[in-house]
């Protein structure tokens, strides 16, 4: 059987962490490991990756994106074969660690994709109604908010799309991604930008080009910035998008690909127990 499935990972504090598989192909994105999150990820690895990490994808320099401790098990004990990470030079010193940690792996041997203007603008246009994951930005490099040099990927090979976009916070970078009829006609979930911030990206403009089925919010129970913002969730009501986040728990959604729909499941804490549950019909289902 086909199966997809994406999951939102509780981190108990502050921070993002996801992961996306088709048939076994299996990425986690962001470098955040938890006390609270390690065992449901070694379980999606084990249970739906078949024991294998093949990527690992950083949207952001950011600890909440990127924690080096983080990192270093990950690659350790994970060893994903390829990791994708920011290409823009970080002014933190959790983030310039980090990126030696991924120098030194890449000088070993081990393939490391930094993701700027230049490595983007060195890939083939996508085509759409494929089922290539696509890297959508940074196209150019900003020097004042290094939160648009996020990287944003549309995460398109398996029965449902996931459009991730790191925390990225530009109106102008909003209408750059939502220029191409890829976007606006094939995603079906999108993890809101910036944690569900209100900071230009996420208008009412931007979810209607794009239409999602559903959005992901990671955002702490006792999140001190109260994400996702009551006027990014007064948007998504009025354009009956449907809000999930890990508030509760981990956020699961799968898809055998039967009749084109895709299950979603908020579960409470680490228990198998459902705070609440959703059917949806993905835009453009793999056959």
């Amino acid at each position: 059987m086909s199966l997809t499935r994406f999951r939102a990972y509780q981190l108990g504090i502050a921070g993002s962490s996801f992961s996306y598989s088709h048939n076994g192909d299996f990425t986690l994105i962001e470098a955040r490991l938890t006390d609270l999150s390690a065992a449901n990820i070694d379980d999606e690895i084990n249970d739906i990756g078949g024991g294998t990490l093949n990527v690992l994808h950083i949207t952001s320099w950011d600890k909440d994106h990127c924690d080096p401790t983080d990192l270093g098990t990950i690659l350790k004990v994970l060893d994903p074969p390829v990791v994708q990470a920011p290409g823009y030079a970080p002014t933190s010193d959790s983030g310039k660690l980090a990126v030696k940690m991924l120098q030194a792996r890449k000088k070993s041997g081990g393939t490391v994709q930094f993701i700027g203007p230049n490595y983007i603008g060195g890939l083939s246009n996508a085509s759409a109604l494929k089922t290539s994951n696509i890297l959508l930005w940074p196209r150019e490099l900003h020097a004042t908010n290094h939160n648009d040099n996020s990287v944003a990927k549309f995460f398109r090979s398996g029965h449902f799309t996931v459009l991730s976009l790191g925390d990225i916070e530009s109106a102008d970078i909003a209408d750059q991604i939502t220029a191409g009829s890829i976007v606006t006609d094939e995603v079906d979930i999108l993890i809101l930008p910036h944690h569900g911030a209100d900071n230009g990206f996420t208008s009412k403009e931007f979810l209607e080009a794009v239409s999602p089925r559903a959005a992901i919010c990671s955002s702490n129970y006792d999140s001190q910035y109260e994400h996702p913002k009551q006027s990014i969730r007064d948007l998504l009501y009025e354009q009956d998008i449907r809000l999930f986040t890990t508030k509760t728990g981990d956020v699961i959604i799968e898809s055998d690909g039967t009749n084109g729909e895709f299950h979603i499941y908020n579960t409470i804490g680490n228990s198998t127990k459902l705070s609440s549950a959703w059917v949806g019909k993905s835009k453009h289902p793999l056959q």
